[in-house]
């Protein structure tokens, strides 16, 4: 399978990881290590996660409060979305033409 990232799940992944690493240094690298794991674990069985809503699905992490979302399209999983859970649940929608 290929991987992919719509831009702004990019910035959203840059951001939490600096934003834990100014929180406690080496917090931040933490946060990149259980995301590449879970990027890994998606790549392994994409079909595995639940759907969240039309071809959506969602991967929870497990030590951070946040939710991969991506779509699978042919030998492509495209990440959408990695979202905080305070966030509001529909703010990345627009996305979905992405």
């Amino acid at each position: 399978m290929r991987l992919s990232y719509h831009p702004d799940a990019e910035a959203e992944l840059a951001e939490a990881a600096r934003f834990y690493e100014r929180k406690v240094p080496g917090l931040g690298t933490r946060f990149r290590t259980e995301f590449d794991a879970a990027v890994i674990k998606i790549l392994e069985a994409p079909e595995r996660w639940r759907i969240l809503e039309k071809d959506i699905r969602r991967f929870l992490m497990r030590r951070f409060p946040y939710s991969i979302l991506y779509r699978i399209a042919g030998e492509e999983v495209r990440i959408l979305v990695v979202k905080h859970h305070s966030r509001h649940p529909d703010y990345w929608k627009e996305r979905l033409t992405g």
